[in-house]
């Protein structure tokens, strides 16, 4: 309300008409200006302390501005899952809690520990079978008692059982790392990382999947650290060349709207992506204070080389709806006042800094209002 007033007052400044009474039969009786005109008395354009500046090339640029996504740092971060189906029993580690490398998240108890370990006797029982069935044909063939077939059998057979031997124990030693007990069926999960306990997913009393078990799988902890994340910005081709590995880049997220996070670009993807035809950029920024939070949107402004071009100041540029213009300066009327034309401008606000690029709709040399633009179109 108040800007409005104030609007308002200097509108009605700028329309009386000052000086001797000739003076002000001279206002009243000059012509009216067309639709899309403002024709104001140098008086006039004092009060309303317009300023007017040619159009020239000026330096633009200096940053290319995009969205991105803040992620976390992929060789600080691990995501625990089950190797193993069954129960969860008791929950060790809760969410913020620091944990070293081999600690207990979980205990879950599981027929996969009991018949992992079963698997590795079995195997190892027809192993023995399968490698005395193999002697023995081999005897009788070398004395011509048995046949060629028979022995070419017994010896399929124990390399079979050599191969699932070895397969059986695999798997058991996979379930060894995480401290399985043979005598509860329980099996420890432990952070493979050291680190904070990001997030738990998972309650006592569960059912879990097992990663091995070919069903669907469920993130059970993550574990990691925050004091450094990434921020994963798209770039679009056009301005993909001028962003180099190296690059500062300038991060800000809707959660923190006065606060500017710097890093720098170590990454560009050498590929775009096809549907939207963006490159990856990788930001990497310090966060100490945890204030960046993985999954947060965040718009990043990644440092470039300067160009020149014509381009307006920002303080030029109005937005009606959703039709971008600007007063451009026209000389005078045949009554002798300053014309003022409002105008659609198309100009690329992509692009960070004070100027903008023109695309198209003032040529090189005519004078645009710079400061003042919305007193003028206060008047229309």
């Amino acid at each position: 309300m108040k800007c409005w007033l104030l609007l308002s007052m200097v509108t009605w400044s700028l329309t009386a008409c000052p000086g001797s009474e000739a003076e002000r039969a001279k206002r009243r009786g000059s012509a009216e200006p067309p639709s899309n005109e403002v024709w104001l008395w140098n008086d006039q354009v004092a009060a309303a302390k317009l300023m007017v500046e040619p159009l020239a090339p000026q330096p633009v640029g200096g940053l290319v501005v995009t969205s991105g996504r803040v992620t976390f740092d992929d060789l600080k971060v691990a995501h625990v899952i089950s190797p193993v189906t069954g129960r969860v029993v008791r929950i060790e580690a809760q969410p913020g809690q620091r944990v070293k490398k081999g600690d207990t998240l979980a205990v879950i108890e599981s027929p996969d520990v009991g018949s992992a370990f079963s698997d590795v006797q079995k195997a190892q029982a027809d192993l023995t079978s399968a490698e005395k069935e193999f002697k023995r044909q081999k005897e009788l063939f070398d004395v011509h008692a048995g046949s060629q077939r028979d022995l070419e059998g017994a010896q399929g057979s124990y390399s079979k059982a050599k191969a699932e031997l070895e397969r059986a124990r695999k798997k058991a030693l996979l379930l060894r790392a995480g401290a399985a007990d043979l005598g509860s069926q329980n099996y420890t999960l432990r952070a493979p990382i050291p680190g904070e306990v990001i997030a738990r997913n998972v309650n006592p009393g569960t059912e879990v999947q097992g990663q091995y078990s070919g069903g669907s799988v469920v993130e059970l902890f993550t574990v990691g650290e925050l004091d450094t994340v990434w921020v994963m910005a798209d770039v679009f081709e056009m301005d993909l060349g001028r962003v180099k590995q190296g690059t500062e880049c300038l991060v800000k997220v809707v959660a923190y709207p006065g606060r500017v996070f710097q890093g720098v670009a170590d990454w560009v993807s050498d590929t775009l992506d096809a549907s939207t035809r963006t490159a990856k950029v990788r930001c990497k920024l310090d966060n100490a204070d945890r204030a960046l939070k993985p999954e947060m949107y965040a718009t990043a402004a990644l440092s470039v080389d300067r160009q020149r071009s014509l381009a307006l100041p920002r303080s030029a540029i109005l937005h009606l709806g959703d039709q971008t213009m600007a007063f451009v300066e026209l000389g005078k009327s045949p009554d002798g006042r300053m014309r003022f034309e409002r105008r659609p401008v198309s100009v690329n606000e992509e692009l960070g800094g004070d100027y903008l690029p023109v695309i198209r709709g003032i040529s090189a040399g005519e004078r645009v209002v710079t400061s003042g633009a919305i007193l003028l179109s206060g008047m229309l």
